[in-house]
């Protein structure tokens, strides 16, 4: 390195060399801080980073682990398996969520995450297994209780999911899904009247998605208002053309109206996208 010029004695010249030598390794700090920080801001999905930049941003943070309470990698795994969740990797996502709860059992986020990422890999009864640790441990979960409620739809069990849908209702009445969750399971179990009520209440929360025309028409389909029912199913098959639960009840509806033809090619086109769906439509009590 070469030396600072002047001599040792020349009043504050010495004192600026040092700072000036000292220069590189505060700025080197800095620039480490600097990334740290910003891996904490991408690991965390601020500004919607996408799923990528998020894992290598949590790789990075679990890899310097020294650095990070046992609290603070819990958290560097769980939003790392949530990315990727994202990108549809479930078993490396429940890989993590493991670990995050290995590091902190009282940590509720991984159980709830690990439920989800068992529900989407259809295996439904070590969904509500996770779920149902999430809530021992947090008994106000209310995100935790819409999962498990959409388990126990997944598993053909409506009034349990009913259940879940009081529960999240009550703790968080905003939630994405959680009217029409329990207009759908209402609707099934024959509440008819209820369900219109969740559905109406859905539709004015702005949940005016497919899946909530889909559920309001399958209860005026019960109820025999046809018209009705294919009203809200071509509602919901503008949003969603290949939703074949929607195909089928409008097929249905216009049968009952007398309008074969037209019955009969929605059926069709319903029965090409998922052969099922009639038996669907047998055990929801509609023929």
């Amino acid at each position: 390195m070469k030396p600072c010029a002047g001599s040792v004695g020349s009043g504050g010249l010495a004192v600026l060399c040092i700072v000036l030598l000292a220069a590189p390794a505060a700025a080197q700090d800095l620039k480490q801080k600097s990334n740290y920080l910003r891996n904490i801001e991408l690991c965390s999905g601020l500004d919607h980073a996408p799923a990528d930049a998020r894992i290598g941003a949590c790789t990075e943070l679990i890899d310097a682990g020294q650095d990070m309470t046992p609290a603070g990698l819990a958290i560097a795994y769980n939003n790392r398996g949530n990315a990727y969740a994202a990108k549809q990797d479930y078993d490396r996502a429940i890989g993590d969520f493991d670990r995050s709860i290995e590091l902190n059992p009282t940590y509720t986020k991984p159980f709830n995450n690990r439920g989800v990422a068992y529900l989407r890999k259809h295996e439904y009864d070590r969904a509500t297994d996770a779920f149902d640790q999430a809530i021992r441990l947090n008994p106000n979960y209310g995100e935790a209780f819409a999962n498990r409620a959409g388990a126990y739809l997944k598993k053909n069990d409506y009034a349990r999911a009913v259940q879940d849908y009081d529960q999240a209702i009550r703790l968080e009445p905003k939630l994405d899904g959680v009217w029409n969750g329990r207009c759908w399971s209402r609707a099934i179990l024959g509440a008819l009247q209820e369900a219109l009520q969740d559905c109406n209440k859905a539709l004015q929360a702005g949940e005016a998605n497919a899946a909530t025309y889909d559920s309001r028409g399958l209860i005026y389909l019960k109820t025999g208002e046809f018209g009705a029912a294919i009203d809200d199913y071509s509602a919901a098959l503008r949003i969603d053309p290949k939703l074949a639960s929607a195909l089928y009840g409008r097929g249905l509806a216009k049968l009952k109206r007398g309008d074969k033809a037209g019955g009969n090619v929605d059926i069709a086109a319903a029965k090409a996208i998922q052969g099922s769906v009639g038996d669907d439509f047998t055990r929801y009590g509609v023929q």
